[in-house]
């Protein structure tokens, strides 16, 4: 079975209205679905962010070369402790 995907030019005030019909249960659906849309977005333009790309390029090689800290060593340094 092949699924395809309908996009539809809704009005913005047909959609509120719309959502403001819903049950509390669809509505709680609706904003999880929306925060995870949000987040990827969000996500999405921020690799697309020169700064950001070029600091993870640098984590990165930081990584691949071991000048990196992990967790623990991390936590203990910030508690005092030696690892």
């Amino acid at each position: 079975m092949t699924l395809e995907t309908v996009r539809l030019q809704i009005p913005f005030e047909s959609l509120v209205d719309a959502i403001s019909s819903l049950g509390l249960e669809e509505k709680r659906r609706l904003w999880q679905l929306l925060e995870e849309e949000i987040a990827q977005a969000e996500e999405d333009l921020l690799e697309e962010d020169p700064t950001i790309q070029a600091e993870i390029e640098e984590a990165r090689t930081a990584y691949q070369t071991g000048d990196y800290q992990t967790i623990e060593e991390y936590m203990a340094n910030r508690s005092g402790k030696t690892p």
